[in-house]
């Protein structure tokens, strides 16, 4: 098993940084299978970390792979949703989406990352009660009311891994309540209240309960 710290170094050098688009570039892992630059990321972690073959790595369903580097990494799924989306840009630096997540998310990164968990750990019931708000929720006047000033202060990163992480009727109320999130300082400059983050049942982002003293630090 190869320790988190030594696979970010090997990230943030030549050798071993990540292959972008899917988990495994098969051709290049069949010319040179000793060079695990032809793993993403993700695919990094499930290898050298979990044991997964190539050929697992080939042909594994994504959202069993965000899943389970969501668990191996100790973080949210969406914080695993966001390695990857960084990892597969361009100039993506996916070290920083562990490292400095601010540098991505922006200085709420901490209140995102608690909200992110709580969406891991949430019961049935509670998302039955999410969708069921988001269900009645009067989506024009709520998107002309909150959306337009919590956007605006949004990355997008952030609301592609919430919304991929969200749970089918309320996946777009958790991106719009991580977006909240990010503009919190915005929206109470306009006098407007949070509108979809109730909808998880916290009024404010100071009610979110604080992920685990041990989130991010891999088995």
């Amino acid at each position: 098993m190869e320790r988190l710290e030594a696979l970010i170094a090997r990230w943030d050098s030549n050798e071993g940084k990540p292959y972008k688009g899917s988990l495994i570039d098969w051709d290049a892992f069949k010319a040179d299978p000793s060079n695990v630059g032809c793993m993403c990321a993700q695919g990094q972690v499930l290898h050298l970390v979990a044991g997964w073959s190539p050929e697992k790595l080939r042909n594994a369903a994504q959202v069993d792979a965000d899943q389970e580097t969501a668990r191996l990494l100790n973080i949210s799924v969406a914080h695993a949703i966001l390695l990857r989306n960084v990892n597969d840009k361009s100039d993506g630096a996916p070290s920083i989406v562990l490292t400095n997540p601010e540098k991505v998310l922006g200085d709420q990164a901490s209140k995102l990352l608690d909200f992110w968990w709580h969406l891991d750990q949430m019961t049935e019931a509670q998302w039955d009660a999410a969708r069921a708000a988001a269900r009645d929720a009067a989506w024009a006047a709520a998107r002309a009311a909150a959306w337009a000033a919590a956007r605006a202060a949004a990355r997008d990163a952030a609301w592609d891994a919430a919304r991929a992480a969200a749970r089918d009727a309320a996946w777009d109320a958790a991106a719009h309540a991580a977006s909240e999130i990010q503009g919190a300082r915005l929206l109470r400059e306009q006098g407007k209240d949070f509108y979809f983050l109730p909808m998880f049942g916290f009024e404010t982002p100071e009610d979110i309960p604080a992920r685990p003293e041990n989130y991010g630090q891999a088995a």
